[in-house]
């Protein structure tokens, strides 16, 4: 969970760096980046907001009236010079922290502020952790192939065909970074209909 945290509050920081935003705005965008298989509450959004509040790192203001039938102003959320500093931090460390399941498609979304050195760290980090997450898978479904029903072992099959896709899309990217050029993953025939972008979390 507080993994989860600090992947919500760069993830709010990122977003008001574009522009301010009233809370309503702010969690549409969020759920549209985060992409965590479910909708993101109020209830998880406003303590985080309180929190960046609190740490200086943002500040609200109510915006002017737009609605004679509005009942009360709405408070707009903008980064603060603090915040700014904070977030070009976060956006510079490529630790571990950095390419967990719970961090890196967050970390993915704002790549374009990130220097390539540390997207090339980052990108091989995860490929790294990856590719010792299907070595286990491998070697439990060499195990377990006549201990587990066949949904169990589906399932498994299943999680190790998308840590592989995964680990050939990094690779992919990190090919490209290296070599100066767009990153262009294996899904981005234009015949396909698909974006290799849409797949960083395949294995969440």
């Amino acid at each position: 969970m507080a993994r989860r945290g600090a992947a919500l509050e760069l993830a709010v920081l990122g977003l008001l760096q574009d522009s301010p935003m009233h809370g309503y705005e702010l969690r549409k965008r969020l759920n549209a980046l985060l992409g965590w298989g479910r909708v993101l509450s109020y209830g998880t959004l406003y303590p985080c907001l309180k929190g960046l509040l609190k740490s200086g790192h943002i500040e609200s203001e109510d915006a002017p009236e737009t609605s004679r039938s509005a009942r009360r102003a709405r408070i707009v959320y903008k980064l603060t010079p603090a915040g700014k500093e904070h977030l070009t931090e976060l956006l510079a460390q490529s630790g571990p922290s950095s390419w967990d399941d719970e961090t890196f498609g967050v970390r993915f979304a704002f790549f374009a502020r990130t220097d390539s050195r540390t997207r090339v760290r980052i990108l091989e980090g995860r490929r790294s952790r990856l590719e010792e997450r299907v070595e286990n898978v491998r070697a439990s479904l060499a195990r377990s192939r006549e201990r587990v029903d066949a949904y169990t072992l589906e399932l498994q099959r299943h999680g190790l065909e998308a840590a592989e896709h995964e680990v050939r899309w990094l690779t992919g990217l990190i090919n490209a970074e290296r070599s100066g050029a767009p990153p262009r993953g294996e899904d981005d025939d234009p015949s396909s209909g698909r974006d290799s972008t849409r797949h960083h979390n395949t294995d969440r």
